[in-house]
């Protein structure tokens, strides 16, 4: 009996230290039914590489283009199609390679994604706030933060970016074949966070009482209920809002 009380405060132990993006994954794929994968990640040149070294030692993205603009934020192989939301495959990359950023590909029932340079992103922000607008999570990099939005067609964002007078370049859009780098991820630009961590939506059960999969996902607003604002403080950036900075 001792032996199988210690081996199950073992197991207990081992699933305690289980990685960060391993369980953030999981949330994800099988809770939220969010299909992801793992980015790139980062590769460490310069130094000696120990852990107590505050040398020289740069990160860079780990793919072959030594000029990536969103060093570890991307997916390589595997590809965007290969997002899943498939419990068995998710641990295996993610035993495999346990530091990997988690990538969502937006579109389609998935969430989608307005992003902008950071300094806007707190504008917009506090300016929703004040309006009593509510907010669906808000992803935050030291560069640019991300407001997740309701699943949109591209012909509707076509529609609703036509009426504008103007849309600064620094806003960007993940809709359909994109993609958008999840906490607690760790990139070339620095550390992956929730600036608004997601709320549940309330919980949808069917005629019989039973839950409904995939009903547990965070709330999120629809993309034009946001779309002014967050246009208005790219606009209202220090740079005006026309430089692309990832």
């Amino acid at each position: 009996m001792r032996e199988i009380l210690g081996r199950r405060r073992r197991l207990r132990f081992r699933r305690s230290e289980e990685p960060a993006q391993l369980g953030a994954a999981l949330t994800c794929a099988t809770a939220w039914q969010w299909p992801v994968l793992p980015g790139v990640g980062l590769k460490t040149s310069g130094g000696r590489g120990s852990r107590g070294d505050r040398g020289d030692r740069t990160q860079g993205c780990a793919c072959p283009d030594p000029e990536c603009v969103v060093p570890g934020a991307h997916p390589f192989d595997p590809g965007i199609l290969a997002a899943t939301t498939d419990e068995r495959l998710i641990r295996w990359w993610w035993t495999n390679r346990p530091t990997a950023p988690i990538m969502l590909a937006t579109g389609g029932r998935a969430p989608c994604a307005l992003s902008l340079p950071a300094v806007a992103g707190a504008v917009a922000l506090t300016a929703l706030d004040g309006m009593g607008m509510r907010l669906g999570p808000v992803v935050a990099t030291p560069t640019r933060w991300s407001l997740l939005v309701a699943p949109y067609s591209l012909e509707r964002l076509g529609e609703l970016l036509y009426a504008k007078d103007w849309v600064p370049s620094s806003l960007r859009f993940h809709g359909e074949g994109g993609y958008l780098v999840l906490p607690p991820s760790e990139t070339g630009t620095g550390h992956v966070r929730w600036e608004r961590a997601p709320s549940p939506s309330s919980r949808l059960r069917s005629s019989r009482g039973d839950p409904i999969a995939g009903s547990a996902a965070p709330w999120l607003p629809d993309v034009e209920a946001v779309l002014d604002a967050l246009v208005a403080a790219s606009n209202g950036a220090p740079d005006g809002g026309s430089r692309l900075a990832y």
